[in-house]
């Protein structure tokens, strides 16, 4: 799921599809830099984006007029607690719903920080699920 948005309200460290098509699709990227040049005599000011992808880590360029329509991605934060660790797979279970998930996907700030037991967060956003961070306390 995706929310519009003007390409000129963003900032960096927010969140944006890319690469830009008129249908909500692309890799859910954060935005590491932003530029905005100043409206000429032959139209309107433009903005310079780089995003990096949540996922993949891929750079992704991006230049449009600080008017276009872009889509946002919707990111929904959840907590769970790990039950299981079987290679790349991270079994999950919800701390809401109770339900287990199984994540393929964890950030490379702490992998192989993780263990059984331990409460994270992971994100879902679009069809991807990732392993964000340690729940402390």
């Amino acid at each position: 799921m995706s929310k519009p948005s003007d390409l000129g309200s963003l900032k960096i460290g927010s969140y944006i599809l890319l690469p830009h098509t008129d249908q909500p699709s692309g890799e859910p990227c954060k935005i590491i830099e932003y530029d905005t040049s100043k409206p000429g005599k032959h139209g309107a000011a433009k903005a310079r984006i780089v995003g990096q992808g949540i996922f993949d880590g891929k750079n992704r360029p991006h230049v449009g007029p600080v008017s276009m329509q872009i889509h946002i991605p919707m990111i929904n934060k959840r907590v769970g607690q790990i039950i299981s660790i079987n290679g790349d797979t991270t079994q999950v279970m919800d701390s809401e719903t109770f339900e287990t998930i199984d994540i393929g996907m964890i950030d490379d700030e702490i992998k192989g920080k993780i263990v059984n037991g331990l409460n994270v967060e992971y994100w879902v956003v679009m069809q991807y699920t990732k392993i964000m961070s340690i729940k402390t306390g």
